[in-house]
């Protein structure tokens, strides 16, 4: 059987623990003038609104104290949840649903209708997406460094762009002493100027849709059940939004950019099915056998989901 492998955050995080080793100054520098070149951006497109934000969650200590939070620890957790969940309920119970239905000798229409739309590929090409994701988001940032709102005011940096960071005031508040860092925002490897793009949105973005356009059984096409799910599709990237801009983070661009990386990895997920014929290569040669995702039913012939 087909396992869950909920590491396609693990890809990005080895990428970002990469471009780290080989930070330097220059680096940092760049980094630096990129995201002052994004505010100039958000400036001329009246988009820059990450100050105001962050002033208005700071005036509610309570409320930033959860955002913080929000941001350190929900990120990676949240999407391992969703690629189990979402594997469950595309891959592992309409299986057993099938299994179940078979024994009994069902026709094929019926066994169809059991398994309805509910099936393997809709955890697949979001594993993939992620993946493909991680790869596109590993070059841009890689070609691209970027840094975040919350490091422009480096009191130690005295470069030329130095009064022009200092001035715009962002304020760290995951890592100063009332934050709530993690390890996944603490560790030595956590490369600090990989803000463009935020993958924090691309994958909340790629979650909310998913949730809100879960196939459902229902007699109507507006039911409760699909206004809940549609309403909690757009709340959950809602929050990582917020929290990314509300501590200083992200840009508003980062986010954008993080939607745009999610939507073309969704249209060239394909592209990593080549990788198929290398991964059967590699098994080959260490000699690891790979499960079949094929199902049989109680005479042994094969079921299709």
């Amino acid at each position: 059987m087909h396992q869950c492998r909920p590491d396609t955050t693990q890809v990005y995080q080895l990428g970002r623990a990469f471009t780290t080793l080989f930070l330097d100054d220059t680096t940092v520098n760049v980094a630096r003038r990129h995201a002052l070149q994004l505010i100039h951006l958000e400036q001329r497109l009246h988009l820059f609104v990450e100050l105001p934000v962050q002033a208005w969650f700071l005036e509610r200590p309570n409320l930033m104290h959860w955002t913080n939070r929000t941001y350190s620890f929900i990120h990676i957790p949240g999407t391992i949840l969703f690629l189990i969940v979402m594997y469950y309920i595309s891959t592992t119970r309409p299986r057993k649903n099938l299994q179940k239905t078979s024994t009994k000798g069902a026709s094929p229409t019926r066994l169809h209708r059991t398994v309805g739309r509910l099936n393997p590929d809709m955890y697949e090409r979001r594993r993939r997406t992620m993946a493909m994701c991680n790869l596109l988001a590993f070059i841009i940032f890689t070609a691209w460094p970027c840094m975040p709102p919350r490091l422009l005011g480096d009191p130690t940096y005295e470069g030329p762009d130095a009064p022009e960071a200092l001035s715009y005031g962002f304020v760290d508040t995951v890592h100063s002493k009332d934050g709530e860092s993690s390890v996944w925002t603490t560790n030595r490897f956590c490369n600090q100027y990989a803000a463009m793009p935020s993958l924090h949105f691309g994958y909340s973005f790629l979650i909310g849709l998913t949730v809100a356009t879960l196939p459902i059984e229902t007699p109507r096409r507006l039911s409760w059940k699909r206004i809940s799910l549609v309403v909690g599709g757009m709340i959950y990237p809602a929050i990582i939004l917020s929290a990314i801009v509300a501590t200083a983070n992200h840009f508003v661009l980062d986010a954008v950019a993080g939607a745009i990386v999610c939507i073309t990895a969704w249209h060239a997920n394909g592209f990593l099915l080549n990788l198929l014929a290398m991964e059967d290569w590699f098994l080959w040669v260490v000699r690891i056998h790979k499960p079949s995702k094929a199902l049989v039913d109680s005479k042994g012939v094969p079921l299709r989901l």
